[in-house]
């Protein structure tokens, strides 16, 4: 999987860009605030119709302008492919993919895999439930079709319970028939979860062993009430109804679960400095690639936003061993540090690539 071009008018602060990529390492070199991060969430936006920054399609629009596009040419499994997006602000926006539109956007997840590593990847480690909740969804999503679907019906059906239980429904009947579909969604989610943080923890643990030389033990383990309860989620549901009316939301189920990433035995978020939570984020976005690339056969495109910060050297160098593997394929980088860009291209042995800087919104080439 690889982008060869893309092009964008009015998202966030880059006014018009094309672009021509590398197929192996593609640089960005610019202060913070110049429109690094946002040319790589533009390619972000590509694959997962949405911005990893969390901002409302409104907000992706240059301020000023009314509408943003986007065209991406990739090459996927050796075929020429097209994406295109396009938002116009109060319109609903529009993806295409080979000229043909999608008629519902999760369609179109997993079809160009991409993993992203960002400072914002620290909430996995320090953050609440949700951050942890969002990462593993989202790798399963990308791999898993029936997942992601059975996922929206959970989210739909959860949603109406909730606002049954703020307008004091009273109807046990619809209760049992918006619960029934909760259920049989919550137990292919829990066990897509579980079976696939297993799968992660071996890939997980020698990467961030890799990384840090240390013999710190870190871990990961799926934590899920109706897993680990064994009893049925629709009991479960029934159960707890009383006090849900109460609280006016649903106290229970796979919105609820966790995953619960230790150092040590003991939780990252408690323990941990900010270099081995860093180096856990990072082996923890690496292991997703990983499993993906076996999950898809495909190459998924790395991108790597201002990752070096607050690593000591050591760590620096042993993260650019590791994308320096052959399961590792388009890789985009950004730093404000020159020294860290040129250290990770002179050790991409025999590998092409391409930099820029950038400078309120515009690319520069310089190779």
């Amino acid at each position: 999987m690889q982008l060869n071009k893309l092009h964008i008018i009015n998202f966030k602060n880059i006014a018009e860009a094309e672009l021509e990529f590398s197929r192996n390492i593609n640089a960005l070199l610019g202060d913070n605030g110049m429109g690094k991060s946002n040319l790589l969430d533009a390619i972000y936006y590509l694959s997962f119709c949405k911005s990893f920054t969390s901002l409302p399609d409104a907000g992706i629009v240059k301020t000023g302008e009314t509408f943003t596009m986007m065209q991406g040419d990739y090459l996927r499994c050796g075929t020429d492919e097209h994406v295109a997006m396009g938002y116009a602000v109060g319109k609903r926006k529009s993806f295409k993919r080979g000229g043909k539109e999608y008629s519902k956007l999760s369609q179109h997840i997993g079809a160009f895999p991409l993993v992203l590593v960002s400072p914002a990847d620290m909430e996995l480690a320090v953050g609440g439930a949700e951050s942890r909740r969002r990462f593993i969804d989202m790798l399963i999503s990308q791999t898993d079709a029936t997942y992601l679907s059975h996922l929206i019906r959970y989210n739909t059906a959860l949603q109406q319970r909730n606002r049954m239980l703020r307008d004091h429904i009273a109807d046990r009947n619809l209760y049992m028939a918006v619960e029934m579909a909760m259920e049989m969604s919550a137990e292919y989610i829990t066990q897509s979860r579980s079976e696939i943080s297993e799968r992660l923890r071996d890939k997980f643990v020698a990467l961030y062993q890799d990384i840090s030389r240390t013999k710190e033990c870190p871990g990961i383990m799926y934590r899920s009430v109706l897993k680990e309860s064994g009893r049925r989620y629709a009991d479960l549901l029934e159960e707890t109804r009383r006090k849900d009316e109460i609280i006016g939301h649903t106290t229970v189920g796979p919105h609820r679960d966790d995953i619960e990433l230790t150092l040590d035995g003991m939780a990252v978020k408690n323990t941990a400095s900010q270099g081995q939570s860093k180096t856990f984020t990072i082996a923890l976005r690496l292991a997703q690639y990983e499993f993906m690339h076996e999950a898809t056969r495909m190459r998924p495109i790395l991108l790597l936003d201002d990752i070096f910060d607050k690593l000591d050297s050591n760590r620096v160098a042993n993260i650019i061993d590791i994308v320096n593997r052959d399961i590792f394929g388009q890789i985009f980088i950004t730093d404000t540090n020159r020294d860290h860009l040129d250290t990770i291209m002179s050790a991409m042995t025999g590998a092409d690539y391409r930099l820029w800087n950038v400078v309120d919104g515009r690319f520069q080439s310089i190779k």
